[in-house]
């Protein structure tokens, strides 16, 4: 025989018994009974997982051609496997027999990378499974599997590509964050796109912002989203080259009828700067593109977190791709916690790692110091709040970050705007941004140092209340959240909106926090047409909290001061002034009641009323005239107040006005910690004048209830010498309203070189030390001089501190002259 044929017939024959070989494998994967295959598929499985796993149903192995595939390789059948009734254990502490249940598990496997020790399933879809998620207060949970650790690395990899589901459940039960909850999960009747949802949640979250912030703040808020949303979309045209669109023109002359809506009324507000770019999920007409993501499972949640009812429902897209992150996961919520109103809408890619996070983000609620209940964020208290912004999130190993981007909002009445970061740091996340706010309320600010109304208290869930006989707020600071988090805040109000008799025209503020430590550095306020520039230092790591304060108030005009008094608009002249306080205590009443420290203030070369003057010094005869014949002015050539600060004791070195016509001083002091006044006015007459009835004034009582009076001693003394002599001759009756100068004029040169020392403070909880004098009024004694014994007003010996006084802030430092 022909050796070639010979060798044909060989190969022929080994063919057909690979393929007969072949065939009879195919027959029994088909025809073979995979049940009995269980018990071992169990063993295995439970060993690896070190839970007991369990196939309670059918397991079966089919065959099928794959989709998405070209050339011989279409041809290659995968195995298909499918399993029912599936358990998987829970550990034996747990409430709950089955850490999960699934009706049933299917997926398929491609054959012709097996060749290279690579498992890879392209989808698993799982029939309605039903998970138990369960933590102990020793931090011991059940979703943690003791996985078999082999002695080698396995020469297999597996890679999961897609995972699908129609309906289930997810119940999570939490004894550290006291959570309690319930998920059910069920397919939507059809696939909803992204741009609709986002549609149907603005209106949603309009609806919600009216019951929280009002039907107006609610407009107002949804003009300043618009206005900005409008600007960036201008921004985005410009800059492409194209022209700008007539939705984009519209939505700009939104922004100016909002910007002429506040330049026109004091009452309302200004559209804010860039606000959300909310429209980035959508396209650029609002319509749903046939590209964008769609959700096609909705979900609904029920239960408690923190002791709080937690309530909500929202979408999820059907399909989660864990391995394509240019499929972004489609993810809509609308969540209440308690009083707290959590929406979103966007999209999370590769949510197995959670590579990034770009959602359009609407919060509401009655405080934003109660978000720290469920971000972690420390944020102060606040009146009702809406905002609507722009939130991208970044995760990496080093950190995670997050970005609530040109957020618009509403605080109370105020619109509140800005962009804030949050990033996931050691030892401590950080807070940093910027905001602004066109117009603010100042009784917005009330509720951060606990002065808002006991009403506005009980809104906000706060369970201590102002009592009624205090002026001070008494509501203490958490200082047990400050060190939770870092933070590096600037904000700025470029109006303010206040009560007529406040002088306040803006507001800048530096906020930093670090190791529960929060200063504020600067506070400065516009006041009158001046500056109120604070350091404000409080050491909340320590109990009780430690605080430093300095102020320094520059240029306030007299006229502007008192801008409802009619009779002040003609003054003239600025106040200056500065002090330095340190005390301790947990509450502003309290860090008042322990302040020790200096204050100090000076006016200078000024003109006032002449009938605001002579009113306040009670001399009728020259009120008449005034509303007689005219009104003059008054020349004040200095006024001082000089206090020394012990244990929150104001104790008056002195308090003194200098006028051409008069001298007014003042003694006594100001008890913070009883809130109790003591002061008494004593006004000295310069040169002869006739018809004088000055007599010494009293101020008395508390902060909410003072009393201003006349001495009725000293009036007696003089009506009844009036009166004697009035018996012996008519004439001689004038004699005692006749009042000789008793006085010399107040030494300004000395004093304002005196009182441009800066005040100082003490460390906190320390006591100031005991100091000499002041010069002018060592100068002004000789002859009893202008305020009598003059020691009477310095600090009595015994308060003397062990330590030395803390030097004065920078601010506090600077000469009023170099101001």
């Amino acid at each position: 025989m022909v050796p070639g044929r010979r060798i044909g017939k060989i190969v022929g024959g080994i063919v057909g018994v690979l393929v007969i070989l072949i065939a009879i494998v195919v027959i029994v994967f088909l025809t073979f009974d995979w049940n009995r295959a269980r018990p071992w598929v169990d063993d295995k499985v439970s060993q690896a997982i070190g839970r007991q796993f369990t196939i309670q149903g059918d397991l079966k192995l089919g065959w099928h051609f794959p989709p998405n595939t070209r050339g011989w390789q279409r041809w290659v059948p995968w195995p298909r496997f499918s399993a029912s009734q599936i358990t998987v254990a829970n550990p034996n502490w747990a409430q709950q027999k089955y850490f999960a249940t699934l009706d049933e598990i299917d997926f398929e496997v491609a054959v012709l990378p097996l060749l290279a020790h690579d498992i890879i399933i392209p989808a698993i879809n799982l029939v309605n499974p039903s998970v138990d998620l369960e933590r102990l207060k020793d931090e011991r949970d059940n979703w943690t599997f003791k996985l078999a650790q082999s002695s080698q690395p396995s020469s297999w990899n597996l890679e999961l590509h897609d995972i699908s589901f129609a309906k289930g459940a997810i119940a999570f039960n939490d004894q550290i964050t006291q959570a309690d909850m319930k998920a059910t999960i069920d397919t939507l009747g059809q696939p909803v796109p992204i741009g609709e949802a986002m549609k149907q949640q603005e209106a949603d979250s309009r609806q919600s912002s009216a019951k929280t912030v009002g039907v107006s703040g609610a407009n107002k808020l949804d003009r300043q989203t618009k206005a900005v949303a409008a600007s960036e979309a201008s921004e985005a045209a410009s800059a492409s080259g194209a022209p700008a669109t007539s939705e984009a023109q519209a939505a700009r002359a939104a922004s100016a009828a909002v910007a002429s809506e506040a330049a026109s009324t004091a009452g309302s507000d200004t559209a804010s700067t860039p606000a959300s770019e909310a429209g980035r999920v959508v396209s650029a007409d609002g319509e749903s593109s046939a590209s964008e993501p769609r959700y096609g499972l909705g979900w609904a949640v029920k239960g408690t977190y923190k002791k709080t009812v937690v309530e909500g429902k929202g979408k999820v897209g059907q399909v989660l791709a864990l391995r394509d992150a240019a499929r972004p996961f489609p993810i809509q919520a609308d969540v209440k916690i308690g009083d707290t109103r959590i929406a979103f809408v966007g999209t999370v890619t590769d949510p197995m790692n959670l590579a990034a996070l770009d959602i359009r983000l609407w919060l509401q609620g009655v405080s934003l110091a109660h978000l720290y209940a469920v971000t972690g964020v420390t944020l102060p208290e606040t009146p009702p709040y809406a905002t609507d912004g722009h939130l991208i999130g970044q995760f990496n190993r080093s950190g995670d970050v997050f970005k609530y981007e040109n957020f618009t909002g509403r605080v109370g009445g105020s619109d509140l705007n800005g962009s804030l970061t949050y990033a996931s740091k050691q030892p401590r996340p950080l807070l940093s941004g910027d905001l602004v706010s066109h117009l603010l309320q100042f009784s917005d600010l009330a509720p951060i140092v606990g002065a808002d109304s006991n009403a506005s208290k009980a809104k906000r869930g706060e369970t201590q209340r102002q009592p009624s006989a205090k002026a001070l707020p008494t509501e203490e600071f958490k200082t047990d959240r400050w060190k939770a988090i870092d933070a590096d805040v600037k904000f700025t109000s470029q109006r303010i909106i206040k009560d007529p008799a406040l002088p306040i025209t803006d507001l800048h503020a530096h906020l930093i926090m670090k190791d529960g430590v929060l200063s504020l550095q600067p506070l400065d306020f516009g006041v009158a047409g001046g500056t109120l520039a604070s350091n404000i230092y409080l050491d909340g790591s320590t109990v009780p909290l430690k605080g430093r304060f300095s102020t320094a108030a520059r240029h306030l005009k007299l006229k502007q001061l008192f801008p409802t008094v009619t009779t002040m608009q003609s003054a003239l002249g600025e106040v200056n002034g500065d002090a330095a306080l340190s005390a301790t205590g947990n509450s502003p009443a309290a860090l008042a009641a322990s302040s020790n420290g200096e204050v100090k203030a000076l006016v200078n070369d000024g003109t006032v009323s002449r009938l605001y003057m002579e009113a306040a010094g009670l001399n009728v005869a020259n009120v008449v005239y005034e509303k007689l014949f005219g009104q003059h002015d008054v020349k004040i050539n200095c006024a001082a107040a000089d206090f020394v600060v012990t244990n929150g004791v104001l104790d008056s070195r002195v308090f003194a006005l200098d006028t051409d016509d008069a001298v007014i001083n003042m003694d006594g002091n100001i008890d913070m910690r009883s809130e109790q006044m003591d002061l008494n006015i004593h006004p000295h007459t310069k040169g002869l004048r006739v018809f004088s009835l000055r007599s010494p004034l009293y101020v008395k009582g508390t902060f909410k209830d003072p009393k201003v009076g006349v001495n009725v001693e000293a009036l007696a003394v003089r009506g009844g010498l009036a009166v004697g002599l009035g018996l012996v001759n008519p004439f001689a009756a004038l004699i005692p309203l006749i009042q000789p100068s008793n006085t010399k004029a107040l030494q300004c040169t000395q004093m304002l070189a005196d009182m441009r020392n800066a005040p100082t403070a003490p460390p906190s909880g320390k006591m100031q030390k005991s100091k000499a004098a002041p010069a002018y009024m060592a100068s002004s004694t000789d002859d009893g001089g202008l305020f009598g014994n003059s020691t009477k007003h310095a600090p009595a010996s015994g308060a003397a501190a062990a330590s030395g006084a803390a030097p004065a802030s920078s601010a506090a430092a600077v000469p009023f002259n170099k101001h």
